[in-house]
């Protein structure tokens, strides 16, 4: 029990101790806490006595600079103003001195409006005594001449009359007599032009076959050396051979389209060999030039066969054959023949005509071009020949020679190949024409009319193979459009490139137009 008691007074004992010794440490931390906080006190009054210090000078400055400001703004103001003051001062002499200048021309136009007013009364004066004059005459040559003004009048019209009936007669003999004598050499110089004008973009498009190799490594075999391989291929074949930087490509120029299939085809199998050399080149000549015959043979077989004509000479059928390597401005000849054949077929048939003639006219109208690189003349002119050489028919024959006008179209069998060429030609995608290029084309023939004087509108027809031109009938008179017509043709043939050829036609329209009420 004492022990117990013991522990109770030590344990009150030792709670008063800590208590006591809390209280003391409590009391020191307060102290230094309320120490600190009076210091921090001080540090505020500092600091805000600081800033206001700052924000006073700032306040200052900033008043300084805004002054400054201000004087400079107005500085550039009073300048600004001084300076529009001067222009509008210099605008106000100018207008001064112009409105000076302007008085002064008014007052020189009263002057001259004045004088003109005097010399026109003059001349009225003048031109009564004038009219008086020429009465007094009048009257006294009808009294001299025992004529009246009517009567001399109808006797001069009748001997200038019966002068200029002569004049005419002899004018028209003698532009006849030197229409007679140009007319071979106009129309030879308007071949003559159109070849040229065409020749650079159907040799770029027909004249040409492109031949791919495996590697570039054979363009030195074809070569050869010292380039004797390339030398015998030129001359056996009568090819140009054009090796250039093109990659793994060699290109064959020639204008004889059989000719260049045949060294195409020798050059393939020479490629496909191997063995490139003098010898074995006129080998594979020899077997490649016996391929394209066949090939040839067969197309002109398979062409009279789908035109269902049986009859055709062996030699035309190799003739048309050729046809199937001859382009004419990207269209194929042999396929544009079996078209035309066949278009031909179905007008006459829609015209209760015999369809196989016309069929027959439409096939051979073009197998002139398979050998116009041989034989001299237009093309329709040679087929007309070759076509009579191996007995066809007059009408064939007429047929093929005016599809271009070589010759007067006088049956109806010719306008009927005439027609049909033109379709199969001057259809849009035909021939190696974009339709943007197209409508250029027609666009161009149209502005070209257009900007004549005295045209009304233009229509371009018949896929830009002919040309309407409306003009205004109070401003060009018969004689005028026909001089407009031939105006028209030649800027088309200066400006232009087109296939074929471009008819202009004037019209020239008058109308009177009233209303019975």
């Amino acid at each position: 029990m004492e022990w117990i008691i013991v522990g109770i007074v030590c344990l009150s004992l030792g709670a008063t101790g800590s208590y006591l010794f809390v209280s003391r440490s409590t009391n020191t931390k307060v102290q230094q806490a309320n120490s600190a906080v009076d210091e921090a006190r001080d540090k505020a009054e500092r600091i805000k006595d600081d800033a206001l210090r700052d924000a006073e000078t700032a306040k200052k400055t900033a008043l300084v600079e805004a002054r400054e400001e201000i004087l400079q703004l107005k500085q550039k103001s009073d300048s600004e103003d001084k300076r529009r003051k001067q222009e509008l001062q210099t605008m106000e002499n100018r207008i001064m001195q112009r409105e000076e200048s302007l008085d002064r021309r008014n007052d020189a136009l009263d002057r001259k409006e004045h004088q003109l007013s005097s010399l026109q009364g003059q001349l009225d004066k003048r031109k009564n005594e004038v009219d008086s004059l020429y009465q007094r005459q009048m009257s006294e040559l009808e009294r001299i001449s025992a004529l009246t003004r009517e009567g001399a009048h109808r006797e001069l019209l009748d001997k200038v009359r019966a002068d200029s009936v002569r004049e005419e007669a002899q004018i028209l003999r003698e532009s006849e007599q030197r229409v007679r004598v140009q007319a071979d050499k106009t129309a030879r110089e308007i071949v003559s032009t159109a070849i040229q004008r065409c020749a650079s973009d159907q040799a770029s498009e027909i004249t040409v076959a492109s031949v791919h190799i495996p590697s570039d490594d054979l363009k030195g075999r074809i070569i050869g050396r010292e380039g004797r391989n390339i030398r015998t291929f030129e001359q056996v074949t009568g090819v140009s051979l054009v090796i250039d930087d093109t990659p793994e490509t060699v290109v064959l120029s020639s204008f004889d389209p059989v000719r260049r299939e045949t060294a195409r085809v020798a050059l393939e199998n020479l490629i496909a060999d191997g063995r490139i050399h003098p010898a074995r080149i006129e080998e594979l000549y020899r077997k490649a030039e016996g391929l394209v015959n066949e090939r040839i043979q067969e197309a002109g077989e398979q062409a009279a066969f789908d035109c269902n004509i049986h009859d055709l000479h062996p030699e035309i059928i190799r003739v048309l054959g050729r046809l199937r390597y001859r382009t004419s401005f990207g269209q194929n000849v042999l396929k544009h023949s079996i078209q035309v054949a066949s278009l031909c077929a179905v007008m006459a048939s829609e015209l209760g005509l015999d369809e196989a003639p016309a069929k027959r006219a439409g096939l051979l109208h073009d197998i002139g071009k398979a050998i116009d690189h041989d034989v001299e003349g237009p093309h329709a002119v040679i087929g007309a020949d070759l076509c009579r050489r191996y007995g066809e028919r007059p009408e064939i024959v007429h047929a093929v020679e005016a599809h271009h006008a070589d010759i007067e179209p006088n049956t109806v069998l010719d306008v009927l190949v005439q027609a049909a060429d033109a379709i199969s030609a001057a259809r849009p995608g035909a021939r190696r024409e974009s339709a943007e290029a197209y409508i250029k084309r027609l666009e161009k023939l149209e502005a070209i009319s257009n900007a004549h004087e005295g045209v009304e509108r233009t229509y371009a027809m018949q896929a830009g193979r002919e040309l309407h031109v409306m003009v205004k009938p109070e401003r060009i008179s018969d004689a005028a459009a026909t001089v407009l017509a031939h105006d028209i043709a030649r800027q088309i043939e200066s400006e232009m490139q087109y296939p074929g050829q471009v008819r202009v036609v004037v019209i020239r329209e008058s109308r009177a137009v009233d209303i019975a009420k």
